[in-house]
């Protein structure tokens, strides 16, 4: 068993530090984008809510004022407070602004299915002959600040700029992060800002690497916030599908695959970016990656559509492959690093001369874990220092860097508890509460 855990192992560190050089050289290497004329184009925002009172008012304002040319489309899912109330009011003395409304028992069914509502009225609202590649849709989060450049970016002759490009992902920062009181003028607790700033740090080097290795392999992947498409391609995959968005825990995802799936090119957008809040909370936090891991788990079953696609070349089939069988590889790690980590203990504590005594004698193997165990997460700190935050003190990349170590033992819990969900036929979510929100309910709703 040992053995076999030993070579198993090794193929894993061996391809994980493989695809870590990877994102690395592609997130270093990564150019500009010549921005494009937002007048090309005709955009409308979808914004779905859910008890978004504290929030809405604020995002409509903000769309409107910086894309004063744009639509928003407001999805009601069934709130209990007066979003829609909210929503109704504003679209009452502008035009440019519209209230989708849901009601149970529709409502409440997932993001998707919100999502897919929005598509349907605003076909309606279009009517025929309307030039629908011109059209582009962009989902954004109910509290989501999208910056002032971003339709210019999504405009760009290498986005929708060029024919092929048939959708966009915006790099996504965390607009608290440097945040040290909250609202209230409390002290946020250190814990809480770590989570915070592990978040930014993901998602502004990690992901991004991720997404510029994407670029290369043609495989780009959507996000649930900042995703823009054009509408003739979510009617492409209307009519080949029966929907544009689908059941997964991950639509965004999903959705970015059936794009790739229709033939057309996504693009991540790296000199724009909509900021998000990211959670303080480890238990919302846990919460929420679970769900990724289990929507991650769910479209794995597109694994062999997309290595049989003509659209999708042999460097991107195996990006795509690595990425959607991840939560696979994770507990499989998980499983065989504890074997080893259980034997070695018990080596340890067998050693007729002691622990310090043993350690002393294979101080290599304490090298070689520094080597393919902390390092390809540490080398994202100082990334993150120079290219994102180089106001920072060149130290605190080092801190930051044994911060993305210890960050990245989440897994170890997300991805298993996602597995069992599955395996209980468990989907049912609630929504995350944002940080602000009084009375923080669970976030798990009906255990499906």
């Amino acid at each position: 068993m040992n053995i076999f855990a030993s070579v198993a192992s090794t193929a894993l560190v061996i391809a994980f530090l493989t695809y870590v050089i990877l994102i690395v050289l592609s997130f270093s290497r990564r150019g500009h984008a010549q921005p494009g004329d937002a007048g090309d184009f005709d955009w409308h925002f979808f914004v779905p809510c859910r008890d978004e009172e504290a929030v809405i008012g604020t995002t409509m304002a903000r769309l409107r004022d910086r894309f004063p040319q744009a639509h928003v489309w407001v999805i009601d899912d069934d709130s209990d407070d007066a979003t829609a109330a909210l929503v109704q009011e504003r679209a009452d003395r502008d035009a440019q602004v519209h209230l989708v409304r849901r009601r149970l028992p529709d409502a409440r069914v997932g993001k998707g299915a919100a999502l897919n509502s929005a598509y349907r009225v605003l076909r309606e609202w279009l009517g025929e002959g309307a030039d629908l590649d011109r059209t582009i849709v962009c989902v954004i989060d109910a509290d989501g600040e999208l910056t002032g450049n971003a339709l210019q970016q999504a405009a760009g002759p290498t986005a929708f700029g060029d024919p092929a490009v048939g959708a966009a992902q915006t790099t996504v920062w965390m607009k608290n992060r440097n945040d040290k009181v909250d609202a209230d003028g409390r002290r946020i607790p250190l814990f809480a800002r770590f989570l915070v700033r592990m978040q930014d740090l993901e998602f502004r080097t990690i992901i991004a690497g991720m997404q510029a290795l994407r670029g290369r392999t043609s495989t780009v992947g959507l996000g649930g916030n900042g995703q823009f498409t054009r509408v003739s391609v979510l009617h492409a995959i209307d009519e080949l599908k029966g929907q544009p968005w689908h059941g997964s825990l991950l639509e965004d995802y999903e959705l970015g695959v059936h794009v790739l799936l229709a033939g057309h090119q996504i693009r991540h957008l790296h000199d724009t970016y909509v900021e998000q809040e990211g959670l303080m909370s480890a238990r919302r936090f846990l919460t929420q990656r679970t769900r990724w891991a289990q929507g991650n788990i769910q479209c794995s079953r597109y694994l062999p559509e997309l290595l049989r696609s003509r659209h999708v070349g042999p460097d991107g089939a195996v990006e795509s492959a690595y990425y959607l069988l991840l939560p696979f590889l994770q507990v499989l790690g998980f499983v065989i690093w504890a074997i080893l980590g259980g034997t070695l203990v018990a080596t340890i504590l067998a050693s007729p001369a002691g622990a310090a005594s043993w350690m002393q004698g294979n101080w290599s193997m304490l090298l070689t874990y520094a080597a393919v165990g902390i390092a390809p997460f540490a080398v994202w700190g100082p990334l993150y220092r120079n290219q994102c935050e180089p106001q920072a003190p060149w130290a605190m990349g080092l801190v930051w860097g044994v911060g993305v170590w210890l960050y990245s033992f989440y897994v170890w819990i997300t991805s298993p508890r996602a597995f069992a969900r599955v395996l209980l036929n468990r989907s049912g979510w609630a929504k995350t509460r944002r940080n602000g929100e009084a009375g923080q309910r669970a976030l798990v709703a009906k255990e499906c």
